[in-house]
This record gives C-alpha cells, sequence and structure tokens, in this order.
C-alpha cells in the first residue's frame, strides 16, 4: 500500500504592535505541558538579536531572523527556513512564527500560499494579533501598521489589561471590532490567556483575507513603513554598575518615552551571575533577572532601541557613563 502523506504541520503567526507582549506569550505556550513540540521563528527588526535571547530554556528550536522584517527582504529567508524545517517534521508538532512589532503580517500569510511545497505540506492555523491595552489606541491612530495587524488577525489579545479601567478595555475592544468586526477578542494580564483560544483553533479564513486584500495570492502586496523608524543598538563587553544603569535607562524612558516604540535588552551587572533583562514600551520600564549567565556564553550588554528620530549620541553617551570601572565599548547600529 502506499505510504500517506503526513497532515500538514499546523502553523500559528504570532504579530502585534511593538511591545504588546508577543515573546512574553510564547513563552508561556513553550512553558505549558501540553505534549507537544514546537518549531519557533523569531523575527527582529535590527541586524542585532533580543528576542531569542528572551525565550526561556526550552528544548524547541528557536530560529532567528534578523536585519528586516518577514514582509521585506527577510521572507526569502523565512521560506528557506520553512524548506529545512519540512526536510525534519518528525522533530516537531507545530511552528509559531514571532515577527517584529512593525510587520504586516499579510506577506508573512502569503508565505504559505505562495510556495507549492510549503503550501501542501503546512496550514496556516491563525493569525493571532497580540495589542498593549495602555497604549493601541494610540497607535491605530498614527501606526498602519497596528491597523493592519488588527485587520489580519483571526484572534486579537487584548494584553495587560491590568494597566487599565474596565471603560478603558471596552473601547479598545470595539475599536477592534469596527477594524475586524470577524476576530475573537479575549483579555489578558502578561500573556495568560488560554491557550485553546490561541493555538490549533482552524481559523484562517482566506476567503475573508482576500476580501481585505485581493492581491493576497498574487504576491502583489507592498508594504510601507514609517521611514523615521529605525533602531539603534547600544553594547558592551565591560560590566555594568547596577545602580548607575538602573538611574540613567529610567530617566531615559521619562525624558524619551514618547519616541521610544520599544526598548529590550540583556544586561550584565558588575559582581552578578544573573542575566538581568530589561524591557520598556514608551515610558513604562521593567526590569528583572533572567537566569544565570552560562559558562559558554560571553557576558555582554546589548540594548536595543526602536523608535522614531531617536537622539543616538545622547543615548549612548549616557550608556557609557554606565561604566562599572573600565571604559566601555558602545556601538550604535542601524
Amino acid at each position: 500500500m502506499p505510504t500517506q502523506d503526513p497532515s500538514p504541520i499546523p502553523v500559528t503567526v504570532l504579530t502585534g504592535y511593538l511591545g504588546a507582549g508577543k515573546t512574553t506569550l510564547l513563552n508561556r505556550i513553550l512553558s505549558e505541558n501540553h505534549s507537544r513540540r514546537y518549531a519557533v521563528i523569531v523575527n527582529e527588526f535590527g541586524s542585532v538579536g533580543i528576542d531569542s535571547d528572551l525565550i526561556i530554556d526550552v528544548e524547541e528550536e528557536v530560529f532567528q531572523l534578523n536585519n528586516g522584517c518577514l514582509c521585506c527582504s527577510v521572507r526569502g529567508d523565512l521560506i528557506r527556513v520553512i524548506e529545512g524545517l519540512l526536510r525534519r517534521r518528525d522533530r516537531f508538532d507545530a511552528i509559531i512564527v514571532e515577527t517584529t512589532g512593525l510587520a504586516d503580517p499579510a506577506p508573512v500569510a502569503q508565505t504559505f500560499f505562495a510556495d507549492e511545497d510549503i503550501r501542501q505540506k503546512t496550514r496556516l492555523d491563525a493569525i493571532v494579533t497580540i495589542v498593549d491595552a495602555q497604549h493601541i489606541l494610540h497607535e491605530i491612530d498614527h501606526a498602519p501598521e497596528a491597523q493592519v495587524q488588527i485587520a489580519f488577525a483571526d484572534t486579537v489579545i487584548v494584553n495587560k489589561v491590568d494597566l487599565v479601567t474596565l471603560e478603558h478595555i471596552r473601547r479598545i475592544e470595539d475599536r477592534v471590532l469596527a477594524i475586524n468586526p470577524t476576530a475573537s477578542v479575549h483579555r489578558a494580564t502578561r500573556g495568560d490567556v488560554e491557550l485553546g483560544n490561541v493555538l490549533d483553533r482552524g481559523a484562517f479564513d482566506l476567503d475573508r483575507i482576500l476580501e481585505i486584500e485581493p492581491g493576497f495570492l498574487k504576491s502583489e502586496i507592498h508594504p510601507e513603513h514609517d521611514s523615521a523608524v529605525g533602531s539603534f543598538v547600544l553594547t558592551s563587553e565591560e560590566p555594568l554598575d547596577p545602580h548607575r544603569f538602573l538611574s540613567w535607562i529610567e530617566r531615559t524612558t521619562q525624558t524619551f518615552g514618547a519616541d521610544i516604540l520599544r526598548m529590550k535588552g540583556i544586561v550584565s551587572f558588575k559582581d552578578d551571575d544573573d542575566r538581568f533583562v530589561v524591557q520598556a514600551v514608551h515610558m513604562l520600564l521593567e526590569g528583572e533577572h533572567q537566569r544565570a549567565w552560562r559558562s559558554t556564553e560571553s557576558r555582554v550588554t546589548r540594548i536595543v532601541f526602536i523608535g522614531r528620530d531617536l537622539l543616538r549620541d545622547i543615548l549612548r553617551n549616557g550608556f557609557i557613563k554606565c561604566r562599572a570601572e573600565r571604559a566601555l565599548v558602545a556601538a550604535g547600529s542601524d
């Protein structure tokens, strides 16, 4: 008897504007006791990756695509990664793609239809868009990407609801449903949504997507990004003074928070064997120790700023002053 082709591999696309909580939700998925194995593809905006380091220690395979968004030049890399995964599909049960916060999800989804081999062997299960309850109403009005991400969603997770009022949450839900009346909407705090509302839903509706974007299957999508948005990287091979750094990063986010769409980093402090993770969205800042540095890791501080018209010299100079003893090496990158 001929061997039956295995069933298509389900693919979940996690999208959402900068700082919405995509990596937090991804970590929750990976840490749940669900007996499923995931291959994870993480895309970042900028040449230095941080997100893959923020993902918890798991057995799942994590692939990182840097220096672009999945809807632009990196899309070819996405296809190559998926093709590589399909050659060893016995090692995982499903695929999760976490996009950069500036990504248009349409071309990402299009990838799973444009290539015939990928189309036959994968199944786009759902596009899940995560929104930041504190900032999404402003982002909808000022960031075209935020609107598009909601429009293409099968599921919208309103995250960080603990930081806003019930009335504010209802305004968000009304606005989301005005953009995308067919989406299912769920509330969450730090990504604590019921995973049945995210995974294995069979929710992707190609007909609805064709109504939004008639050229979806014809490679006619030409995404545009805010030209003023850029990424800026600070690195240090020398440890930082924790008091100086924490004071500086707090002042920085309070002073330039309106222009900082997202900040995230891994910090090495003097006389501290644990990695410190720091993240910010506009003026909302949080940081915590994550885990011990591994013996095989270089204790390098890397901080990525994503924002509009960032004052890079001021940021760099302030960062340099956070050195513990010796001079830091600070570098910027577009």
